[in-house]
């Protein structure tokens, strides 16, 4: 083997990241609240986990032992036995705190009756994604908001605008053209989006109704880069803010005034300060916003300087 290509433990990022979700009759969600938060915590693992009557759903963070050691007490949890995860790395904890949850949907639609577990589309494995989207006959849908498609998209990708998956419904209803064609084809970034947004086509009377299986992140890591049809980077919502392929940590960084993703050059723009503003936001923040950021930004620098972590940063 050629020195150049070894690779080591300390070249390998020390945090794991584990995104995971699992639709499930879950009745008793209340009362696992705590017990999850508590198995976390014991091992340090930081994140957020959603609970509620239809399953489970999030992303957490920690060394590989102690992400390890909560799986597999999810697992322990019958209705969780059959939980799958995706893995990528960070170089630093990405998460400022651990928070198990309870919610309404695990996924927030705000459409009744619409049951992933009942009717869903057909999962797509990610290598034969290419095909399907490169299809004529196929109209292929991006099914996040508008600050993620706004730094990568499948090529041809519609576009929703949305700023929240509770404006999908209206958008798709709104949207006669979607019947040109006979195909369609939906992806978002881990998969449990499409799950309740293909279930609501099937039910809008759309019958050939397609999903990327685990999303955008499982394509990243599957499909090799020269074979691609994946332009930009991918918006998580943690604090590496965006992955490439090979799921590697992406250049940009997050305005923390409104959370949107910045490219390097939009960091570079006189719109730009740390925790303040940023292009996307300078026009719309006052005087008096820009002040109280600015005294935010204060304490989490003076924070830093003490090795303490601000829970506002």
């Amino acid at each position: 083997m050629n020195q150049d290509t070894i690779t080591t433990a300390a070249d390998t990022p020390e945090y794991l990241v584990a995104a995971l979700y699992h639709f499930t009759p879950l009745p008793r969600y209340e009362a696992l609240r705590e017990p999850i938060q508590s198995v976390c915590d014991r091992h340090h693992v930081k994140g957020t986990l959603l609970l509620a009557s239809e399953g489970i759903n999030g992303t957490i963070a920690g060394l590989d032992d102690d992400i390890a050691a909560v799986l597999a007490y999810l697992r322990t949890i019958p209705e969780f036995a059959d939980l799958e995860h995706k893995e990528s790395r960070a170089q630093k904890m990405p998460f400022n705190r651990m928070k198990a949850r309870l919610k309404k949907e695990i996924v927030t639609m705000g459409v009744e009756g619409i049951d992933p577990l009942q009717s869903v589309g057909t999962y797509v494995e990610p290598e034969a994604w290419n095909d399907l989207i490169s299809d004529p006959d196929t109209i292929v849908i991006d099914t996040r908001n508008d600050y993620e498609t706004a730094i990568g998209q499948f090529r041809g990708a519609v576009d929703p605008n949305t700023k929240s998956f509770r404006e999908f419904p209206d958008w798709v209803r709104n949207n006669s053209g979607l019947h040109n064609k006979p195909k369609i084809a939906m992806y978002c970034t881990g998969g449990i989006r499409c799950e309740k947004s293909t279930a609501f086509m099937k039910a809008e009377g759309f019958e050939d109704v397609f999903h990327l299986k685990g999303g955008i992140l499982k394509y990243l890591e599957n499909v090799p880069e020269e074979e691609s049809l994946w332009e930009g980077a991918c918006f998580v919502f943690d604090e590496r803010v965006s992955v490439t392929h090979g799921l590697q940590e992406g250049e940009h960084q997050l305005c923390h005034a409104c959370r949107h993703p910045l490219t390097p050059q939009e960091v570079a723009s006189p719109q730009f300060e740390q925790g303040v503003s940023c292009p996307y936001c300078h026009e719309s923040r006052s005087p008096q916003d820009r002040e109280r950021y600015r005294e935010r930004q204060k304490q989490i620098a003076l924070a830093k300087e003490r090795g303490e972590k601000h829970l506002g940063g």
